[in-house]
């Protein structure tokens, strides 16, 4: 390790500037980077001289300044929230057979808990103002992290596609209504199990998100600034909309499926629903350091956490619960896909607005969910090749080979895919939060994450840290056993564990906490940096 990188260091927003050895500004700028000089600015990572290529690029460097707030924050939250996934899955807690109030304290006290564990991650990212894949450098080991890093990014490609097939369908709505001869398209021509109309609503949608997407994070920021309120005054105008029609006095909250269950056989049910409220935000919770290493400060990753989660969910899950209900009276039908919805008042004017919109809402929730992610994870595999826009084009073409329209709606090649590699999701949130808080108690030294030198902090036994690995392969084995094999052998009458499936998350997370902290206890590999002051990241000491 030389000298120089011993001496720079990163912590809170002024990292890397003034600091002996630190990279200027214009390093980007004079030497002439080729993207830069097509008119797309790199990322705004302080690249500094000693920072090995193999482990850093100016996306995944420390940021030169950290201008988030905590609106942003808070819209993009609202963006996540806002999609049609988000209504479909809180409209299908009503199917679980309790009341109407239990699915709305089940919402909530779900979305307490994904608040709770959103706040843990974002802090390592925005102290050290590295994306995910780079943390986890200081815990799995410099080149460990790519196991992670791909992990993350096979998911968040699956869902990249599936997510614009779904927007592609409202768009498809748009089509139909206003361009009846589409008709033809959809009926008549189709090529790899999609319509033609079916790929020209995806085409379109595809190079809209990838433009948006190679605008750069500023853009992205300013997208979701605008996208999830706007989201919300047309579900709004949807609610009255539905509730004027119906008439208030028509509308019954109570809309379980069935017969209701008394209160303590609902107690169980409830807990299921809550589980599947926190599995449902698992992805943008294990992402969540990818945007909070943008913010000011902690204290405004907290205050946009507080409004974007438990405020904003509050009035979604209310609007949710009534929309819901109003489409019963309105149409003879409990209707929770607000596609469907929009589709069933059949007027221009709301197709138009409505299939606008929640492809509006659905693009929101794909750049920040599934794009981003998986942006920083191949870049981070080999930063010198792969820059965060070409890792984003990857998954975005990566997405249309998997042709996510031809196994979207089988359930076993969702169960054996997204069911393995989401399993996977619990054990790196347990083993992130278990390598920063409890073994490396909340230091990292940043410079170290960027060289591939034998004697760095974090090179472990040959970039790899076994403590991690270990603890990720014995939690991830039973998790995605439960993930795959439950449901099958529930069906096959050997055994019925299936109700285990909706609780893998917390299962893996406490599994992959409790292992890496056990193995870090028996063989100490992970570096605390005791004493030391030089350069380190140190999230536990309290900003002003």
């Amino acid at each position: 390790m030389t000298d120089q990188l011993a001496q720079t260091g990163a912590s809170g927003s002024t990292r890397g500037l003034g600091a002996e050895g630190a990279a200027p500004d214009n390093l980007v700028e004079a030497a002439g980077h080729p993207v830069e000089a097509a008119g797309h600015p790199v990322g705004d990572g302080n690249m500094k001289p000693g920072y090995d290529p193999r482990l850093a690029n100016e996306d995944l460097a420390p940021l030169r300044k950290q201008r988030w707030g905590s609106y942003n924050i808070f819209a993009f939250w609202m963006s996540d929230v806002h999609s049609v996934g988000g209504y479909v899955t809180a409209g299908s807690l009503f199917a679980l057979g309790i009341a109407s109030w239990q699915v709305l304290v089940a919402l909530i006290v779900g979305i307490l808990i994904v608040q709770f564990f959103t706040n843990l991650v974002a802090k390592s990212s925005q102290k050290t103002g590295v994306p995910y894949p780079v943390v986890n450098r200081a815990i799995f080991g410099v080149k460990g992290a790519n196991i992670p890093a791909i992990i993350r990014g096979l998911i968040a490609i699956a869902w990249y596609g599936v997510q614009t097939f779904l927007a592609a369908e409202s768009l498809n709505i748009v089509f139909l209504k206003f361009i009846p001869a589409s008709e033809v398209l959809r009926t008549d021509y189709s090529f790899l199990g999609l319509s033609a109309l079916g790929w020209i609503s995806y085409a379109i949608l595809w190079f809209a998100q990838a433009a948006l997407f190679w605008g750069g994070m500023e853009s992205i920021r300013r997208f979701i600034d605008w996208a999830g309120p706007a989201v919300y005054v047309v579900m709004i105008v949807l609610a009255i909309y539905l509730v004027s029609q119906a008439g208030w006095e028509n509308i019954d909250f109570n809309l379980s499926a069935g017969e209701p269950l008394d209160f303590w056989a609902s107690i169980p049910v409830m807990f299921t629903a809550i589980a599947i409220v926190v599995s449902y935000f698992s992805g943008p919770m294990l992402n969540f350091g990818d945007f909070s290493r943008y913010a000011k400060s902690y204290k405004a990753v907290k205050r946009g956490n507080f409004l974007g989660l438990p405020l904003n969910f509050l009035f979604f899950s209310i609007l949710t619960v009534l929309t819901a209900s109003a489409t019963v009276p309105v149409f003879g039908e409990l209707i929770t896909d607000p596609i469907h919805t929009v589709e069933r008042i059949d007027t221009h004017f709301a197709i138009l607005l409505g299939g606008l919109t929640f492809v509006t809402a659905t693009v929101g929730i794909n750049i920040v969910a599934n794009f981003i992610a998986p942006a920083f994870d191949f870049s981070n595999v080999a930063p010198h090749r792969i820059s965060w826009r070409m890792g984003g084009m990857i998954a975005a073409v990566g997405s249309v080979l998997l042709t996510p329209w031809n196994w979207y709606n089988n359930d076993a090649a969702i169960q054996n895919t997204l069911g393995v590699l989401g399993a996977l999701i619990g054990p790196l949130f347990g083993i992130l939060i278990a390598g920063y808080y409890v073994i490396g108690r909340q230091r990292i030294k940043v410079d170290e994450m960027f060289t591939m030198s034998e004697t760095g902090a974090y090179w472990y036994r040959k970039g790899f840290n076994p403590n991690a690995v270990w603890a990720m392969v014995l939690a991830g084995a039973p998790t995605v056993a439960i993930a795959v094999l439950t449901r099958p052998l529930a069906e096959a009458g050997v055994l019925d564990l299936s109700y285990l499936a909706d609780f893998s998350w917390f299962i893996g997370c406490g599994l992959g906490f409790a292992l890496f902290v056990l193995f870090e206890r028996r063989q100490p590999l992970m570096p605390t940096f005791e004493g030391e002051t030089a350069g380190i990241s140190d999230g536990s000491i309290e900003e002003d």
